[in-house]
């Protein structure tokens, strides 16, 4: 098995915290491609590969994959199977605003529901950033 494919599949893991299955899995791939281990063009373990991994419903992971297909963030290509996708063109200035405004409404939102404070947020986004910056 791909060592990429291989390492994502021993790093995924499910938790007892009430947050549905699917949503889990999006989280973790998504965290996987923006912390650079999922690269544009990488190939994703299949989605029954995920479910006997961890044991869930192939249903269960085809949620969390429709769902990454949806937010731009993988490509299917029947037969071949599901990559990274690569990242779209910067769109119009205020496209993006509009984008971003979202995006930090749905972070806030997250953030205060598991307990985390805005302060704190805005200090672990810039270190990571930070961060990323340092590794280019």
């Amino acid at each position: 098995m791909h060592t990429i494919t291989q390492q994502l599949l021993d790093a995924l893991h499910i938790e007892a915290t009430g947050v549905p299955i699917y949503v889990q899995l999006r989280e973790q791939m998504l965290g996987a491609m923006g912390a650079g281990f999922l690269k544009p063009g990488d190939q994703m373990p299949t989605m029954r590969q995920v479910a006997v991994a961890l044991r869930v419903d192939l249903n269960t992971v085809r949620h969390a994959y429709d769902d990454l297909e949806k937010l731009g963030a993988v490509r299917l290509e029947r037969g071949r199977g599901t990559f990274v996708a690569d990242p779209p063109a910067p769109a119009h200035p205020d496209a993006q605003a509009l984008a971003a405004d979202k995006l930090a409404r749905q972070t806030l939102a997250q953030a205060k529901a598991a307990g985390v404070t805005t302060d704190l947020l805005l200090q672990r986004i810039a270190a990571l950033a930070a961060l990323k910056e340092d590794l280019r």
